[in-house]
């Protein structure tokens, strides 16, 4: 025990991306403009649907949970990497390790309990669009949300817990741009098969139920657009979902190559580039998906700049 407790004192080092100096300060750069999009996109997509009284509905309610899961999301991970691109010593406290992992771990989880909520929202637009209302209710939305934001805080809970019991002896080098799961596990110097069995059930979880359950929902969709016999009610109901539908093929797709077999897992580079993926380019690419592809955030956003415009020109008047 007490050889487990010296192994947690000091900090860990992370490596990175890149120990060249003009790399790191280029990918500075970059990542502080996507980073700057990021938080800027995101946060006016909900006070877009905070302003807009058309935009109340539970769609847009789940929508702004998502905005904040993303800009959450990117926070944990990019301020820190961005910190380190200019720092010589990239080192990491023990405990801000672990509130790192918590954090990405959990707000990662939420995201896609909270797509499969937003898949099952289109299902009944789409499917039952004269129940919608009834069905898709206050309460019922509020409670989806928090279950969405509690469930991936349990679990992150438990997969942190037990990640930082494990004896680490005289590792500190953690080849990642982040305190991630995988990453730390691997530091251990003891057998790691139960940490990777307990990951494997966590991915059926909360990410394969939440992704066969966005699947059945998109089967029931597209059997009912295609019953529809008019070509522009089928578009219109296309285009109900394909934001949705582009999101979840974003998000989707990496965790699964990812967390579903880490006996297999990719390289270490390759996960870099997968995590560096969902810290940075899904969460500031999502209001950009929902704001080109959705006639209703389209057209709020003309209303607002309209009135922006009107209320400019007439302080110019002035």
């Amino acid at each position: 025990m007490e050889r487990d407790n010296q192994t947690w004192e000091g900090e860990f080092i992370l490596l990175g991306l890149s120990s060249d100096w003009d790399t790191q300060v280029s990918l500075f750069v970059l990542l502080l403009a996507m980073y700057l999009v990021t938080v800027l996109g995101n946060f006016l997509i909900v006070l877009l649907i905070r302003l807009d009284g058309r935009l109340h509905t539970p769609m847009y309610f789940f929508l702004t949970n998502l905005s904040l899961v993303d800009v959450s999301y990117a926070t944990s991970i990019v301020p820190q990497l961005l910190v380190h691109f200019l720092a010589e010593h990239k080192g990491i406290p023990f405990l801000s390790c672990a509130a790192q992992l918590f954090f990405s771990l959990a707000l990662g989880g939420i995201e896609f309990v909270l797509l499969a909520v937003m898949a099952y929202d289109r299902y009944v637009a789409v499917c039952d669009p004269l129940r919608y209302s009834v069905i898709m209710h206050g309460g019922l939305c509020t409670r989806l949300a928090i279950a969405s934001w509690v469930s991936g805080s349990i679990n992150s809970l438990v997969h942190t817990a037990i990640t930082f019991q494990l004896p680490m002896c005289t590792n500190k080098y953690i080849d990642h741009i982040s305190c991630e799961i995988l990453a730390v596990v691997r530091l251990a110097c003891v057998d790691t098969s139960s940490n990777e069995v307990a990951i494997v059930v966590s991915s059926i979880v909360l990410l394969m139920t939440p992704f066969f359950l966005v699947l059945l929902s998109y089967i029931q969709i597209i059997s009912t657009i295609l019953k529809i016999r008019s070509t522009q009610g089928r578009r219109k109901a296309f285009h109900t979902c394909a934001s949705h539908l582009t999101v979840v093929a974003l998000c989707y797709g990496m965790a699964i190559f990812t967390y579903a077999q880490p006996h297999s897992s990719p390289s270490v580079l390759q996960e870099k580039l997968i995590s560096l993926f969902y810290a940075i380019l899904t969460p500031m690419l999502n209001p950009m998906i929902y704001s080109l592809r959705n006639k209703e955030v389209k057209g709020a956003w003309q209303k607002l700049l309209g009135q922006f415009s009107g209320i400019m020109s007439k302080l110019a008047r002035r």
